[in-house]
């Protein structure tokens, strides 16, 4: 994934409103009507995260008959995600661990060392 890409991903999911419209789209395709009624905001301003949306490649629109309809895409988040556990790849530090391990290997080099 480009980084163009992770941008236009990460800009569309800095919205709070849009990341509840994908939230809502995990359980099924959706009627923009539809999506747009537990909001308070005009039709206008959803179809408005909705373009975000798809223009980031996050979801997906189709007319069906008079209908537009907004489904998610499923492998949109993957590069995302591959990208962000980049940075889960190493253990977290346990502090009260670590200072214990510490004071264990002082302990030992200063009864070593004389």
């Amino acid at each position: 994934m480009s980084a163009s890409s992770l941008d236009l991903t990460f800009a569309a999911l800095a919205d709070p409103t849009r990341r509840a419209i994908l939230s809502m789209l995990l359980e099924d395709d959706m009627a923009v009507t539809d999506v747009a009624e537990p909001f308070e905001m005009s039709l206008a301003a959803i179809s408005k995260h909705l373009a975000i949306l798809a223009h980031a490649g996050l979801i997906a629109q189709e007319k069906r008959g008079r209908v537009k309809w907004c489904k998610l895409e499923p492998d949109a988040l993957r590069a995302a995600s591959v990208w962000m556990q980049g940075f889960g790849q190493f253990e977290p530090i346990h502090l009260d661990e670590f200072e214990a391990f510490l004071a264990r290997e002082l302990d030992g080099a200063d009864t070593q060392g004389g």
